[in-house]
């Protein structure tokens, strides 16, 4: 009977720390997050604008694209020079071993055992990639599709930045959302345990608000891990050394309209960059057709020399072969034209010609193809943004409606007249109605930014 008895008295003093514990409401564990060491200046202020000002600066891509750009552009220019006539000079001593009878040297090429030449050059070739601009075109068209380049990159950085931009601006609302919602299960616990202890309430109502309370506590604690992640996601694209010390403006409320589509179609036919560079490489495939076509035609090559070539580094001098003539003048002027016409060269130019055709007939397909997915990207990219759009609109009145219930259901559970259940769900409701609210807007300026992909700004 003593053992059964000293069983009764452990199992009350259990019952009575368990009750004693639910009592009690618990701070929520603070979480020290490992982060880069900022500078102890105040916080940057940065706004989306800055945001991509920034980003250009430090994305590798996006510099490969400017780089890419800077080379074609000095290629363009090349190709243009090189269709000028270029000058030249140079100075050459010719030592030659003498044939022991005769002043001149042991070839016939020179008068001379010691032969000077100092030219001046002018050399121009007139050839068909001159004459019809072909090399100089094509570099046109590398360049063009460049620079089309340099603006897909930009408005792919543009997306990506804005989804990291308002994924912080998202997670920061939805801290506050949570932290907000930790404080209502706080107070609900404190609620239903004054309840209790003045009789009106059972016990059940404590449990399921102390379950509430830890539920809050933890998704606070995800809250706050969520806007530490997206912060650090927008630090690596802002900034060049890791730097979280800055501070994103939400202007999320700021009302984005969204053009009609008969606008946003006519923008994208003028202003969209896959577009381009898909014409651009058409125009690049036929000038390298040309170019091999004209492998085919004749070239002449035109060089004027003026300068001297004598026996002695002077205006004038005695010829070594003919020294009874006297000082005679050296300087002077000769000119060579060179005249190549192709001949025989077992079909490698007709080669070239059908490989570069090849390469051109596959530009006009893939050109075909980027034009069939820009009207469908269009259509998508524009049926995205106006289903944000409308989402947006009924996600706020939904927000609006869950705050007034749990409001009004909070009075009730006051007054006696609703359950732990119903507040616990009106609770949860107000919370997943603000996560949708704010994800709705964030789907709706990233799926602006992707229109504009298509587009250009609006």
């Amino acid at each position: 009977m003593r053992s059964r008895g000293n069983c009764f008295y452990l199992i009350a003093l259990l019952i009575g720390a368990v009750c004693s514990a639910l009592a009690q409401t618990p701070e929520p564990p603070s979480l020290q997050f490992a982060r880069p060491q900022g500078p102890a200046a105040p916080p940057a202020v940065i706004t989306l604008q800055d945001a991509l000002d920034r980003a250009k600066q430090v994305d590798a891509q996006y510099q490969l694209a400017i780089a890419d750009a800077a080379v074609a552009r000095e290629d363009r220019i090349q190709s243009r020079l090189a269709m000028f006539p270029t000058a030249s000079h140079t100075t050459q001593y010719l030592g030659t071993q003498g044939n022991g009878r005769l002043p001149s040297g042991r070839f016939v090429t020179n008068d001379g055992v010691h032969v000077y030449r100092s030219w001046g050059i002018l050399h121009q070739d007139i050839n068909p990639n001159t004459f019809f601009k072909s090399s100089y075109r094509r570099a046109q068209a590398v360049e063009a599709l460049a620079a089309a380049r340099v603006e897909i990159a930009q408005r792919g950085l543009a997306v990506t930045v804005t989804r990291n931009y308002y994924a912080l601006a998202i997670s920061q609302r939805k801290y506050g959302t949570a932290q907000q919602s930790f404080q209502q299960a706080q107070r609900f616990l404190e609620i239903s345990q004054q309840q209790e202890n003045a009789g009106q309430v059972a016990h059940s109502d404590v449990v399921k608000a102390q379950i509430q309370y830890e539920q809050q506590s933890q998704n606070l604690q995800e809250a706050t891990l969520g806007m530490e992640n997206t912060r650090l996601n927008l630090a690596v694209l802002l900034f060049p050394a890791l730097n979280e010390n800055f501070t994103v403006v939400d202007d999320l409320d700021a009302p984005r309209a969204l053009p009609p589509f008969p606008e946003i179609e006519t923008m994208a036919g003028r202003q969209n960059p896959e577009l381009r560079v898909a014409q651009e490489a058409l125009r690049q495939a036929t000038q390298d057709v040309r170019i091999a076509q004209n492998a085919l035609l004749p070239s002449l090559a035109i060089d004027g020399n003026y300068g001297i070539e004598a026996n002695a580094f002077a205006l004038h001098s005695t010829v070594a072969a003919f020294p009874q003539a006297g000082p005679m003048p050296n300087l002077g002027y000769y000119i060579v034209g060179n005249f190549t016409l192709p001949v025989f060269d077992w079909g490698i130019r007709r080669s070239k010609i059908r490989q570069a055709q090849t390469r051109e007939q596959q530009a006009r397909v893939e050109l075909t193809q980027v034009q069939r997915q820009l009207l469908g990207n269009l259509y998508l990219f524009y049926n995205e943004a106006l289903t944000a759009r409308s989402a947006v609109d009924g996600l706020r009145r939904a927000a609006d409606y869950a705050t007034e219930s749990l409001r009004l259901i909070n009075l009730r559970y006051q007054a006696g007249e609703s359950s732990a259940l119903e507040v616990v769900d009106a609770q949860n409701t107000l919370v997943q109605a603000r996560n949708a609210y704010d994800d709705a807007q964030t789907r709706y300026r990233v799926a602006l930014a992707t229109l504009q992909t298509v587009t250009g700004p609006f």
